[in-house]
C-alpha cells in the first residue's frame, strides 16, 4: 500500500490534526492534488498554519500493489472490514514512521471522503472510536442499495406505465435497470477487488448507527455535501451510462438526495447538509477548490473545539 509523504508539519493545536483523504473506488489518491494544494495556499495566504495531511492508495488503486490476502482465483477479494483494519494499521505505521505527537489516540482525525470512501470512514470510526473528530461526505456512496431497484421495474406485473412521470417511457427505465446493474450493482467487480456485496448489510441505513464521539468525548463535525442534481444527470445522460436526465431526475437524484438528509442525522446535532453547484459525482474533481474552502473550515473548526473547555 502507498502513501505520499505527511505534508507540512503543524505547530501548536494544530499538530495533532490529521486530515485523512479516503478515496472512491474510480479515482486514485492522486486526484485530491488539486484539493490538497488549494489548501496549503489558502492556509498560507491566511497565515493560518495547517495540519498533517495524509493521501493514500489502497491495494489494487493507484501507485499500490494487489492485496496480497485476496484470493487467486476470484474476481472477488478483500471486504470493506478488511480495508478499515489496513486504514487503521497504516496510521498507526504513520505515526511511528514520521513521529507525529504521541500515539494515535491522541490524533483529531479528519476524514475527507468520496463516494465509498465515506462509507469506510463510517465503518472504520464504529471500529476505532474516540480517534475521529470530523467528517467531510463528498457524495456518498448510497451502501444500503443495488441501485437497480431505485429505478421501477417495467416487467413487474403489477407496473403501471400510466405513473410514469413525463419523459420517462418504460424502455427509458429497462435501459437505466440495466446500465445501473452493469457498473454498480454490489455484484460487479472492480479493479481493487474489494467485495461490496455485504455493505447492505454492514450499513442497512443511512442514519444509523450515530458516528460515535471524538477525542476527549466530543460530539465530532460533521458535514455532507450532495452532487448538483442537473449536473449529475446531464453527466449520467452524455456519458457511457447514456441514461436520460428524465430519469435521473425522477429516481436517482430524490433517492440520494433522502440518502443525504439521513447521513445528517448520523450525529447530534445534525450535521450540515450542502450541495456541490455544477459537481457531479467527483466533487474533488468537479471543484477541488470549493473541497479545500470545506476542509480549511472544518479545520478551523475541529482546532477551536479542541481549545474550548
Amino acid at each position: 500500500m502507498r502513501y505520499g509523504p505527511v505534508r507540512n508539519p503543524p505547530p501548536s493545536a494544530f499538530r495533532t490534526a490529521l486530515i485523512v483523504f479516503l478515496n472512491g473506488l474510480l479515482l486514485p489518491s492522486a486526484t485530491w492534488s488539486e484539493t490538497i494544494s488549494h489548501l496549503l495556499t489558502l492556509r498560507r495566504t491566511s497565515h493560518l498554519p495547517t495540519s498533517f495531511i495524509l493521501s493514500y492508495d489502497r491495494y489494487g488503486q493507484g501507485k499500490s500493489d494487489s492485496d496480497p490476502t485476496d484470493p487467486p482465483d476470484s474476481d472477488y477479494g478483500h471486504d470493506p472490514l478488511a480495508v478499515v483494519s489496513d486504514l487503521h494499521q497504516l496510521l498507526q505505521q504513520l505515526v511511528q514512521d514520521h513521529h507525529l505527537p504521541g500515539p494515535l489516540g491522541s490524533l483529531r482525525i479528519i476524514f475527507v471522503c468520496n463516494s465509498i470512501g465515506c462509507v469506510l470512514a463510517r465503518l472504520y470510526a464504529a471500529s476505532n472510536p474516540g480517534l475521529v473528530a470530523a467528517y467531510l461526505f463528498l457524495d456518498s456512496m448510497m451502501a444500503n442499495t443495488d441501485f437497480v431497484s431505485i429505478f421501477p421495474d417495467p416487467d413487474d406485473p403489477d407496473f403501471n406505465k400510466r405513473k410514469l412521470p413525463k419523459g420517462v417511457t418504460p424502455d427509458d427505465l429497462r435501459h437505466a435497470r440495466l446500465k445501473f446493474r452493469q457498473y454498480f450493482h454490489p455484484e460487479v467487480p472492480n479493479n481493487e477487488r474489494l467485495d461490496r456485496r455485504g455493505l447492505r448489510k454492514l450499513l442497512p441505513h443511512a442514519d444509523e448507527p450515530a458516528l460515535p464521539d471524538g477525542p476527549g468525548g466530543k460530539k465530532p463535525i460533521l458535514t455532507v455535501v450532495g452532487h448538483d442534481w442537473e449536473e449529475f444527470a446531464e453527466q449520467c445522460e452524455r456519458g457511457s451510462l447514456g441514461v436520460s436526465k428524465a430519469v435521473i431526475n425522477a429516481y436517482m437524484n430524490p433517492a440520494w438526495g433522502r440518502y443525504n438528509e439521513g447521513l445528517t442525522r448520523l450525529t447530534s446535532p445534525p450535521g450540515e447538509l450542502k450541495v456541490a453547484r455544477d459537481c457531479g459525482h467527483f466533487i474533488q474533481k468537479d471543484d477541488p477548490e470549493f473541497v479545500a474552502n470545506e476542509v480549511n473550515d472544518i479545520l478551523n473548526r475541529i482546532v477551536a473545539l479542541s481549545m474550548s473547555p
